[in-house]
């Protein structure tokens, strides 16, 4: 297979739409089938909402961008959001009444180490093998990866060892299923801080972007390089606190109050099949929505 067709396939390759026509431009149509996409970001950039979203639409006939399926959410972090799920769920069926209770096609599977994740690798795929359901399983999330290796794993030589070895076990079992069964497998990840300089190994410099950035700090995606080439395709959502004025008669102390806004982004760091992109998005009770640049 030359480089140009294995572009071509990359490119034609199914994708599950995130349900807003700005963020699925900004990514190629969706996220791709077949392969592992993270999601990389710090608390309350809205990563879970992403992903929930993304369930939701994954029902969706093929002709809506969606791939007629269900989803397997599988949460590290406790307590699950079900309210949450519900008000995105109540806003999908609005928009899409042919789906009267869409939640009830996300199976939601608790798991708390590691090694539980890849025990229950079987049961998962035994899942997948059940073609009879109306809507089978096309669509995985894990959220979050990094939660599963902070709290098994201490920071010395050997535990780094077994770490990575972890890492590749399995992502190369969710990249065979994700294969085998034209999944679509997303993994949100947490950030760390970057100390010291941009440059060089420390700064795990890949993909478009010579660092990166949210709420006016340089973190870096959590579980090291090795993780890093674990997955396909990263995506990195940032958010940044932006001065919109002085609010008008109000005194702190001696000082005008300012007011405030939180503006958030979604960058492709790297992916096989897309170039250098981004978009702004909100987050309201309808969910994750891309904003159209000026």
């Amino acid at each position: 297979m030359t480089p140009e067709n294995l572009l071509h396939l990359l490119q034609t390759t199914q994708k599950c739409t995130f349900g807003c026509p700005i963020i699925d431009r900004s990514v190629g149509g969706g996220v791709a089938c077949s392969s592992l996409t993270e999601i990389v970001a710090e608390s309350g950039c809205g990563k879970t909402q992403l992903c929930l979203q993304l369930s939701l639409c994954a029902q969706l006939p093929l002709s809506n961008g969606g791939l007629n399926a269900s989803s397997l959410y599988i949460h590290t972090e406790f307590p699950f959001p079900f309210r949450r799920l519900q008000q995105l769920s109540q806003a999908f069926s609005s928009s899409y009444p042919q789906f009267s209770n869409p939640s009830d096609h996300i199976f939601v599977e608790p798991v708390h180490s590691a090694h539980q994740l890849f025990d229950i690798m079987p049961k998962i795929e035994s899942s997948l093998e059940n073609r009879n359901s109306q809507l089978p399983i096309r669509l995985i999330v894990i959220d979050s990866i990094a939660a599963l290796f902070r709290s098994d794993f201490n920071n010395t030589p050997s535990d780094l060892k077994r770490r990575s070895s972890l890492f590749f076990k399995i992502s190369g079992k969710l990249k065979l299923l994700a294969k085998k069964y034209s999944l679509a497998v997303v993994l949100t990840n947490q950030v760390v801080d970057l100390m010291g300089s941009s440059d060089g190994l420390n700064a795990l410099r890949i993909g478009n972007l010579k660092f990166l950035c949210s709420s006016e700090r340089r973190v870096c995606p959590a579980l090291g390089l090795a993780w890093a080439n674990c997955v396909n395709s990263r995506l990195f959502l940032s958010r940044n606190e932006e001065v919109v004025g002085e609010g008008e008669g109000m005194m702190n102390g001696s000082e005008l109050v300012q007011r405030r806004r939180t503006r958030r982004w979604l960058h492709v760091v790297f992916a096989p099949h897309l170039p250098k992109s981004s978009c702004e998005y909100v987050i309201n009770r309808e969910g994750v929505v891309g904003v159209e640049s000026q």
